[in-house]
């Protein structure tokens, strides 16, 4: 069955790449077993470009939230290549000041605005707001369906001290893929 595609994936993968210098990329099937290789390969990665031990540990803390979020909440409609229901991409590149996490993945329609008052509440607060927050919403969550009621979104713009990039690009009459980014920057040692 073919979809109405408004949004082209492969143009928006090709788009990601020209900013700064890319350390891992990825697109396809999202497994516990590709999370689990990728965060392997990429801590060995990150061991080899950054001295900074605080700036290595923050930006693999926000990996593994960042790809624990893409593998729990991905909608996938059906009739794309090899998606075994769960497709989704991730890049991970080096910035001159830092360095910027990517994930994509479909979401259902009705969704989008629950996911987009998370994510404008959460760029609305201060630091302190946002640990108050994170302790409210850890003491007081209703989980969703998939099991998050948004502690890795909150704990992303926590750890990383940036606003979080998100948008919802429409696919067909049902999906919308939605990418999000944070830009974690490289501390003065």
């Amino acid at each position: 069955m073919s979809h109405p595609i408004f949004f082209d994936l492969d143009k928006h993968f090709t788009e990601i790449h020209r900013e700064g210098e890319p350390i891992f990329a990825y697109r396809g099937a999202i497994t516990t077993d590709f999370i689990n290789n990728t965060l392997f390969l990429v801590e060995a990665k990150l061991d080899d470009l950054i001295d900074h031990g605080a700036v290595r540990k923050k930006v693999y803390n926000v990996l593994v939230e960042s790809l624990q979020n893409l593998f729990h909440h991905v909608d996938s409609p059906t009739g794309l290549v090899n998606n075994n229901g769960s497709y989704g991409l991730f890049v991970l590149t080096k910035l001159d000041a830092g360095f910027k996490v990517f994930t994509g993945n479909f979401i259902l329609n009705e969704r989008v605005d629950g996911l987009r008052k998370k994510l404008e509440k959460i760029n609305t607060l201060t630091k302190e707001e946002l640990k108050d927050f994170y302790k409210f919403v850890l003491n007081n969550q209703e989980f969703s369906s998939k099991g998050g009621g948004g502690l890795g979104l909150i704990d992303i713009a926590r750890k990383t001290g940036t606003k979080l990039i998100y948008s919802f690009e429409p696919y067909d009459s049902s999906f919308c893929f939605f990418t999000f980014s944070v830009v974690i920057p490289e501390e003065e040692k």
